[in-house]
């Protein structure tokens, strides 16, 4: 080859190598440019399957749970048709989209199994969840980690309501009357859910699984008239389903609703349902007990606690007929032309059994039967007993409703064979437990007696008639509104609830039921009550309230209180500029306050009570006021309940019963390791404080506005009580005394009552009726006490007055003793229209109080500048007699407008 050649070819090569090259480089300059892209395209380095909407959706519910809880939660988000089995675990959140559906119809058997503490929510009215015939749903929690289900907004915080998404439904092949009876296969579509939802069949032992401690809240959607969900609903369930310890919880329509079927229900809690609380129709023969219905303690929209059908065609069989035992249902006020609160209503030939019950409160009437000339059946089952109603109270201002033709309702119900109460009063406390009081038809001297269900349907026995026993409370813990049932939400610490904002400005959490654990109540949210709240079991469970300065806590209505229960305590601590306050929630509102808007507070302690056996035995005294279970006393006068301090109580107080009442602050069996320093009641309905045996000592005390007495003692109370200002109604309103004290009707028992006061400031009013008038001092029953350095003024009746030595003697004996139990006043003055009350055989209370080196003056403007001292009576050194008691150079309670330790904190002063 010749040289040139060579070149050439060598050329050629070289030219093809840097076109190769060139043409690589730019192939890949390319490639680059390509995956230099967001997002990475598929087939380059990094990339990542493109996510799915349901991805997407739950990374944004996620996001929205972490912003709202402060915690990061993994949200699954359910759809369509499980057929496989799956477990709810109690570590993460599940949302429901659209039906979400437990098998098939009788089709890929599937167990959904729900983990104890789970959460589920769903979004809108169309999120439900339908368990099919032949699957079943195993949700078990427990009384500490019960299962909910409930909307959106209520796990995040935000406003709930009635009907925020859809509701339970599970679906049986238990019998209904709607089934075909020739034979043919029963598939019955039911209210509220998609097309083909179906139930019905042969198999009254059917299996559909359990429910149990699970709360459904704010569920119930209407798709159209008479096709609605209900919080859930049974259709042809039967009796081989476990359902016990349910809540629901504010549904939109029916609590609970039974389409045909056996299922047995126990421990039912019914609660601000918008409709009926249990319903049933078509066939249903299933048994009940333990069931609670309330409806709205706000008086908001309801209807029947029960309505009962079979059907239109009442020849249809079987013929519904359960069996209930241990049912209560509470009403309330609702009433429109549409509907309103009724108790049972029960129709279209339906039969029923109901025993040991309690129906009461209903704003329209509490029991009635269809009448006969739609419903034959119904009334031949009144007569006949296929319809009754045994060993049961009912207390509603209208019992009963029926016609001319129908059966007489009011003679039926008191036959004396059914050993039935028509009763004035239930005498339930505000969480529909009863209360221990001798006119009670539940606890009382007559009380109805339960009788023995064993042996009606799967009904067992209980010693007690209503749903909820005396001393204890199933629904503590894991119902809502009763301590549990409440998601983690941002904010409202665990146990409590976070409610709509009451002021629209400030988070508010709800607290209820019994509190077993520690929790502070921090003054950057409002605190509601919501009906009895106790702090910690009675010398069990213990628990501590801490209430940190500033914080405002409000309760909405009579039933609404608190109470400390023995060994447990509260720390509410204050200050001058930032006071704790107890309150009602028309003072949080700006709006008109007034006595009586909620309940007040309770301190139970484990101090000594002349009330107490003398044989040895534990003492356990029911304290006024308070559900069955507020007990307190015992042997120890050195006990420590916790701390008031810088605490005003306003607007509270509430009359169960006559001589059964909340006071602004009750201590009952209270002991002297208890703190209380600068404590205000204000317009309390009943007494502003009241002392029921126990030693606790309180300083700065100030009672203002208070309709019956201010300060009132019973029962061996032996405490102390420095600088106490006792203001009644400036503008005349009603009023009695400063002081209302006791031992006991026996006033041989012992310890005696005999407190020691210090610097007390009275100022009475003009209030005066036949029944009650504004007084100063009145001492009965035989109780002991010794004062200093009081100022009694102003008031419209007797200033001090000790009971007639008719039926006091002791009193009378007390104010001339020299030493050991004595009536005393020192280095007192009084100034009243009507200084003293006595009788002709009583002590001459004029000469004895001047003996004593006391004195008159002419009126109050005479001794008090406003409620400041101007009297310039040399003041006894108390400290010398006892040094709980501090030395004072003035009496009365306020020094001077330079010493007012009122000034910041209290209010309603003059």
């Amino acid at each position: 080859m010749e040289l040139k050649d060579l070149f050439k070819l060598s050329a050629l090569t070289v030219a093809v190598s840097l076109t190769a090259a060139c043409s690589s480089d730019d192939d890949k300059k390319t490639e680059l440019d390509e995956c230099a892209v967001t997002p990475i395209p598929a087939g380059c380095a990094g990339y990542e399957e493109p996510k799915t909407q349901t991805e997407i959706d739950q990374e944004t519910l996620e996001a929205e749970y972490l912003a709202a809880t402060g915690v990061e939660a993994d949200i699954i988000l359910l759809e369509g048709t499980i057929t496989a089995d799956m477990t709810l675990e109690s570590d993460k959140v599940y949302a429901l989209r659209g039906p979400v559906v437990v098998g098939n119809d009788n089709a890929d058997a599937t167990i959904l199994t729900v983990e104890a503490g789970a959460t589920i929510f769903g979004e809108t009215g169309g999120d439900y969840l339908v368990v099919s015939r032949g699957s079943k749903i195993m949700a078990e929690g427990t009384a500490d980690a019960p299962i909910i289900m409930t909307s959106k907004q209520d796990i995040l915080g935000e406003q709930t309501a009635p009907g925020q998404w859809g509701g339970v439904v599970i679906l049986g092949n238990a019998s209904s009357n709607k089934c075909p009876d020739d034979g043919t296969s029963c598939a019955l579509q039911v209210e509220g859910a998609f097309d083909g939802a179906v139930f019905g069949g042969t198999d009254d032992t059917d299996n559909s699984g359990v429910l149990k401690y699970v709360v459904v809240k704010y569920a119930g959607y209407e798709i159209a008239p008479d096709n609605e969900l209900n919080g859930v609903t049974f259709g042809g369930v039967g009796s081989g389903t476990v359902v016990d310890y349910l809540q629901v919880h504010a549904n939109a329509d029916d609590g609970v609703e039974f389409f045909g079927g056996t299922v047995n229900a126990k421990h039912l809690v019914l609660t601000g349902n918008q409709d009926d609380s249990i319903d049933w129709d078509n066939g249903f023969r299933g048994s009940i007990q333990y069931a609670y219905v309330e409806h709205n303690r706000s008086g908001g929209e309801a209807n029947r606690g029960i309505e009962g059908d079979n059907d239109k065609d009442m020849t249809k069989t079987p013929v519904s007929n359960p069996m209930i035992a241990n049912l209560t249902i509470v009403g309330n006020s609702y009433d429109t032309a549409d509907k309103d609160s009724e108790g049972v209503y029960l129709r279209e030939g339906t039969k029923a059994s109901i025993y040991n019950s309690i129906i009461t409160g209903a704003g329209g009437e509490c029991f009635e039967v269809e009448a006969v000339d739609v419903n034959p059946n119904g009334q031949d089952y009144l007569s006949n007993g296929e319809i009754t109603i045994q060993n049961t109270v009912i207390a509603c201002s209208e019992p009963f409703k029926y016609g001319d033709a129908d059966v007489n309702l009011d003679t039926w119900f008191t036959d004396v064979a059914k050993n039935n109460s028509l009763s004035d009063s239930a005498f339930l406390a505000a969480n529909g437990q009863p209360l221990a009081h001798d006119d009670s038809p539940i606890t009382g001297d007559n009380k109805v007696v339960a009788m023995d269900v064993v042996g009606k349907g799967a009904l067992e026995t209980a010693d007690f008639i209503g749903a909820i026993p005396e001393t204890s409370d199933w629904r503590e813990g894991w119902a809502f509104g009763f301590g549990g049932g409440v998601p983690s939400v941002a904010g409202c610490p665990a146990g409590t609830a976070s409610i709509d904002s009451v002021d629209g400005v400030m988070d508010t959490c709800e607290i209820s039921g019994r509190l077993t654990s520690n929790l502070t109540l921090t003054n950057d949210k409002l605190w509601a009550i919501n009906g009895p709240v106790f702090v910690g079991g009675d010398k069990e469970q213990s628990a501590i309230l801490t209430v940190d300065a500033g914080t405002t806590v409000y309760g909405s209505n009579g039933g609404d209180y608190l109470v400390v229960s023995r060994d447990s305590k509260i720390e509410a601590v204050g200050s001058a500029t930032a006071p704790v306050v107890f309150t009602s929630k028309e003072d949080v509102l700006d709006q008109t306050e007034g006595s009586g808007q909620w309940g007040g507070i309770v301190i139970l302690g484990n101090g000594i009570s002349n009330k107490c056996p003398t044989d040895g035995s534990e003492c356990a005294l029911q304290v006024e006021g308070v559900t069955s279970g507020g007990v307190f006393g015992g042997t120890d006068n050195t006990d420590n309940s916790g701390t008031l301090k810088y605490v005003v109580v306003k607007n509270a107080g509430f009359e169960v019963a006559p001589d059964n009442e909340l006071n602004g602050v009750t201590f009952a069996g209270v002991g002297s390791g208890t703190t209380v320093d600068y404590l205000q009641v204000h317009a309390n309905a009943d007494d502003g404080v009241e002392f029921f045996g126990g030693a606790v000592n309180a300083k700065h005390l100030v009672l203002t506005g208070n309709k019956d007495d201010s300060v009132d003692w019973d029962n061996g109370y032996v405490g102390k009580l420095q600088y106490v200002l006792i203001q009644h109604d400036s503008a005349d309103g009603e009023a009695n005394r400063g002081i209302e004290a006791d031992n006991d009707k026996d006033m041989s028992k012992t310890p005696v009552s005999n407190p020691m006061i210090s610097n007390i400031t009275i100022i009475g009013n003009a209030y005066d009726t036949a029944d009650k008038d504004s007084e100063g001092v009145y001492l009965r029953e035989g109780t002991a006490a010794k004062f200093y350095n009081a100022v009694i003024t102003n008031a419209g009746g007797e200033c001090f007055e000790v009971e007639g030595a008719d039926v006091n003697p002791n009193g009378q004996a007390y104010l001339e003793a020299t030493s050991g139990l004595q009536i005393s006043f020192m280095t007192s003055v009084i100034a009243c229209s009507e200084n003293f009350k006595n009788g002709d055989n009583d002590v001459d209370l004029d000469a004895w109080w001047t003996a004593a080196g006391n004195t008159k003056a002419a009126d109050k403007a005479a001794v008090l500048n406003g409620y400041f001292t101007i009297d310039a009576t040399t003041a006894t050194d108390v400290n010398a007699v006892d040094s709980f008691f501090d030395t004072t150079d003035f009496i009365g309670a306020v020094k001077d407008a330079d010493n007012d330790w009122t000034a910041g904190w209290a209010v309603g002063l003059d």
